[in-house]
């Protein structure tokens, strides 16, 4: 394995040596050789892919010199290429979004890059790390289901091919060194095709993943085949409308999406299409706004409101 091909190498940078293990090992406590526990078996065993329903990519759970060992590295596998990949949290928790890609100094942490870790409800946790893009910002917080999506596949982090490096992480903070997902186990040493059953029959993108990084969802209503979200940016005082089919994935259907901040002029996305209507998003800073949008016949508009 090579370093542009995997993570867990030692990086040099003007003299200094960072050995990427040492930042992999942050936050996971002292027991990195713990048995997986009784308590941890119940999540841990029912994980999803991390990737979208019908995609297969090889989970590569490669030794030696892997850091942490028993972490996964999701790779390309047959058409099925990796890079830019949606990563979808592959069971249900809280998602935080860390950044190691401003780190002060000229050693520069290059192991994770962008990374979210999800805590699942047993006390367990999944970490997600090199990902290209996230849906909220370095320090925010979002509150997962299982297929929710997070992120997309990068290289962020080193001189990295893209790649998901993935773990699981037992509630005593170990890394289990033989991961379940789908049903399929993966040891160490081995490699094996996984074909994800994530999120089927769902909308593949969420609201924070269509407005982009920073977003997070402040109100939602439900429509007949869909649902129409508003989120708000804090760092630039932006909305953003969503609005998200349930029905007809995948085939165009009409959809519709405005956004109108009080005394502003009303800006509309509309049109036949697959999956969503949107992004719609006007500054509005210390302005109410009216928020709204459609699939099909049955629509929603809210009054002026969320004038924070």
């Amino acid at each position: 394995m090579t370093q542009a091909k995997t993570c867990g190498w030692a990086w040099f940078k003007k003299g200094l040596v960072v050995v990427a293990g040492a930042a992999l090992a942050v936050g996971m406590g002292a027991g990195a050789a713990q048995a997986r526990t009784t308590a941890d078996v119940g999540i841990l065993a029912t994980h999803k892919s991390p990737f979208n329903c019908g995609k297969t990519f090889y989970a590569n759970n490669w030794t030696p010199n892997h850091s942490p060992s028993g972490s996964i590295d999701w790779q390309s596998y047959g058409s099925d290429a990796i890079s830019g990949e949606t990563v979808r949290a592959t069971a249900s928790g809280t998602a935080r979004f860390y950044s190691t890609l401003a780190a002060t100094g000229d050693v520069g942490i290059l192991a994770y890059g962008n990374y979210v870790i999800v805590t699942h409800g047993d006390g367990t946790k999944t970490r997600y790390a090199h990902l290209a893009t996230m849906v909220r910002a370095p320090g925010a917080s979002l509150s997962v289901s299982q297929g929710t999506a997070i992120g997309t596949v990068g290289g962020t982090g080193g001189n990295y091919a893209p790649h998901l490096h993935y773990e699981q992480i037992t509630s005593g903070g170990a890394i289990d060194t033989s991961p379940t997902v789908e049903g399929v186990t993966v040891s160490l040493g081995q490699k094996k095709a996984v074909k994800s059953t994530n999120n089927c029959g769902g909308n593949p993108h969420s609201a924070e993943e269509v407005c982009g990084s920073g977003y997070s969802v402040i109100d939602s209503a439900n429509v007949t085949g869909g649902s129409v979200h508003l989120l708000y940016n804090s760092a630039n005082s932006n909305n953003c409308v969503v609005t998200l089919k349930s029905t007809s994935l995948g085939t165009p259907t009409p959809v519709s999406a405005f956004l109108e901040p009080q005394g502003a002029t009303r800006t509309t996305d509309q049109g036949s299409f697959d999956y969503y209507a949107g992004p719609v998003r006007k500054a509005a800073p210390g302005v109410c706004v009216k928020w709204g949008g459609s699939v099909g016949s049955s629509s929603y508009t809210s009054p002026f409101e969320h004038c924070d």
